[in-house]
């Protein structure tokens, strides 16, 4: 029997769907399975940054931190729509303490316990030398003092915050960046299958045959494939015992991160690095023009089937953190949406969540078929990941074919990274009707293909319905018809986040529309 796959993929987050992109480029044939939508757990629900991890040097995580500095400028190249440079001020106060599990706490309580567990200026300032220059930095500015009380950054913090140091990093749109993979794997020919969840799979001599089920209408399928990867997230280790019926000692360790939204708390674009009393750092970041997103938390999560929440501890302990900062106090009432999301980590036997490793882990079994698994990760490393995931697939399919991904734009990226404003401009000329705000809200989810979607369109009558928020028919049927769209949920939380703008009526409405259309298929193979 020849198998109808080379490749099938389990789970559809940030780690399957860059999977599926390279090794369909490389001319496997790949399908992708996942049980949502996609993006629909971890990989919709980050911090939306593409960074080195600053905190990671304390504890000694170089080549993470190295990969992911160098990994910033790649992506940022290839995503100048979903992705763009922003500036972290990183506030400095002599009551900032390390937390005591890191490996650079325990070393400087050694060696000068004099500072009992404070963070000193000089400390802050050589770990942002590192930074700096780990990775190669070419694009993006590098540190800077600020002082703040004469810089615009000052002006919304307390008066005992005098100077700060300013660095680089870069902000993300995480759903869109799985579903742009999803789409270009898609056109390299991969079949991406959402809404469908693996129920059975088993070794038939040198190859799997696995059993699919579409989880709307109860349909199975049954599909052979070379080989199988385990990408599920959250779910990767109930996948292995449940479903693969396969026993390992590797072992995923579930940490929640919660985030705050709040209007917008200062009105210049940088965003903010806060380190606790406890140890611990959030990030305030300018979030979608009008608002602030704090987070993250990190909490132990016992089960993957138990929905993420942030709970009402967490929302007040960020609140209370990010007051410690802000001259005005963050207030529970002010907070207009939380999210929550599980970091299936590898586990390592760390005491905390906050100091379990980062990185990920690729795990080969080659006892009949083969399964690789994939535990770890964070978004900014997920090509590199991707990349070490098929040299792995590739020793044993045999594929002999280069890597590709690093210069190779998402859909709607091709253009330069300084070109957002020319695109917002030359979006306007095309279309007159379009103001600035919605110009730009449109590029920086589409890219140049926000031209292609208007096509034709003389005026907002030729863009049918209007839902609220700048969001119309024709958005709607492009995300239904290229994008995997099937209900409101899809589009306003996980496509964009005008959920934040309109109210339940509307989305009601709208996930009424879509239900009428249905009948079209989306861009599910």
């Amino acid at each position: 029997m020849t198998p109808d796959l080379d490749l099938l993929i389990i789970g559809g987050g940030i780690n399957g769907c860059g999977i599926a992109r390279d090794a369909a480029g490389r001319g496997l044939s790949v399908g992708l399975a996942e049980m949502d939508d996609l993006a629909s757990a971890t990989s919709s629900a980050s911090t939306k940054l593409f960074h080195g991890g600053l905190r990671y040097l304390e504890f000694f995580e170089f080549r993470l931190v190295r990969e992911a500095l160098v990994e910033r400028e790649v992506l940022l190249r290839a995503m100048p729509h979903i992705s763009w440079p922003m500036r972290f001020v990183l506030p400095y106060h002599r009551d900032m303490r390390f937390e005591s599990e890191t490996p650079t706490s325990r070393l400087l309580s050694t060696v000068m316990p004099w500072m009992k567990g404070r963070r000193p200026a000089w400390l802050i300032r050589f770990g942002l030398f590192l930074y700096d220059h780990l990775g190669g930095r070419k694009v993006l500015p590098g540190t800077r003092n600020v002082d703040l009380q004469t810089d615009a950054a000052g002006k919304p913090l307390k008066d005992k915050f005098a100077k700060a140091y300013e660095y680089s990093d870069c902000w993300v749109q995480d759903s869109r960046l799985v579903v742009l993979n999803a789409r270009d794997a898609e056109a390299r020919g991969a079949r991406i299958w959402t809404r469908t969840r693996l129920i059975a799979a088993e070794r038939d001599a040198d190859h799997w045959v696995a059993t699919l089920e579409d989880v709307t209408t109860g349909a199975t399928r049954r599909v052979s494939a070379r080989m199988l990867v385990n990408a599920a997230g959250p779910w990767v280790g109930e996948t292995l015992k449940d479903v693969l019926k396969v026993e390992t000692p590797d072992r995923v360790r579930l940490v929640r991160g919660s985030h705050i939204v709040v209007p917008k708390l200062h009105d210049h674009d940088r965003a903010y690095f806060f380190q606790g009393e406890d140890g611990r750092i959030i990030f305030a970041i300018p979030y979608e023009e009008e608002f602030t997103l704090i987070g993250t938390t990190d909490q132990e999560h016992a089960d993957p089937g138990q929905r993420p929440v942030c709970t009402e501890e967490e929302a007040a302990y960020l609140c209370r953190f990010a007051s410690q900062y802000f001259e005005v106090p963050v207030r529970r009432e002010d907070v207009v949406w939380t999210y929550s999301g599980v970091r299936p980590l590898y586990d390592d036997g760390a005491r905390s969540a906050t100091a379990a490793t980062r990185d990920y882990t690729l795990k080969l079994e080659t006892s009949g078929a083969p399964l690789l698994n994939v535990f770890g990760g964070k978004i900014t490393t997920y090509r590199r990941l991707a990349e070490h995931a098929l040299e792995r697939i590739a020793e044993v399919l045999k594929v002999d074919a280069p890597a590709w991904t690093a210069g190779a734009p998402l859909p709607g990226g091709d253009f330069p990274v300084d070109g957002v404003q020319d695109q917002i401009d030359g979006l306007r000329a095309a279309f007159p009707f379009l103001d600035e705000t919605w110009a730009r809200r449109l590029v920086r989810a589409y890219g140049t293909e926000a031209q292609v979607m208007f096509e034709g369109a003389q005026g907002p009558e030729d863009l049918g319905r209007s839902f609220g928020g700048s969001l119309t028919e024709r958005e709607v049927e492009w995300l239904m018809r290229h994008e995997y769209a099937r209900c409101a949920a899809d589009v306003l939380w996980r496509r964009g986040k005008l959920g934040l703008r309109l109210d339940a009526a509307q989305a009601e409405a709208l996930d009424g529309w879509m239900a009428g259309r249905a009948a079209a298929p989306a861009a599910a193979g």
